[in-house]
């Protein structure tokens, strides 16, 4: 009977433990991050994309509606036919219409 008795006592104080452990708020160092992204994003996006010296990862992360396989194309359409002259020039890639070219118009430029 003493054996039941103490295994309860345990197994209470363990189950208590456990539900203040997980209960608990997290001890961590309040640091405001959301305003140090806000302002990479925005720096980033305030400078523009060079289309003759962009790589296809770059070109991929900043153009809205450019995923890899445009990336790529674009890069190929750029060493197959040289720099490109103007931002116009970009709709004779494969895959680049009027509206992923409106979309990004103002984040490209040609040097």
């Amino acid at each position: 009977m003493r054996t039941g008795y103490f295994y309860s006592l345990i197994f209470a104080l363990l189950t208590s433990a456990s539900i203040l452990a997980v209960a608990a708020p997290a001890a961590t160092p309040e640091m405001p991050k959301a305003p140090l992204v806000m302002e990479a994003v925005a720096t980033s996006s305030k400078e523009k994309i060079d289309l003759n010296d962009a790589d296809a990862t770059i070109l991929q992360k900043e153009l809205s509606g450019v995923g890899e396989a445009k990336a790529k194309a674009i890069v190929t359409y750029r060493e197959t036919n040289g720099p490109f002259a103007s931002v116009d020039e970009l709709l004779e890639v494969k895959g680049i219409g009027k509206a992923i070219l409106d979309r990004n118009r103002d984040k490209l430029e040609v040097n």
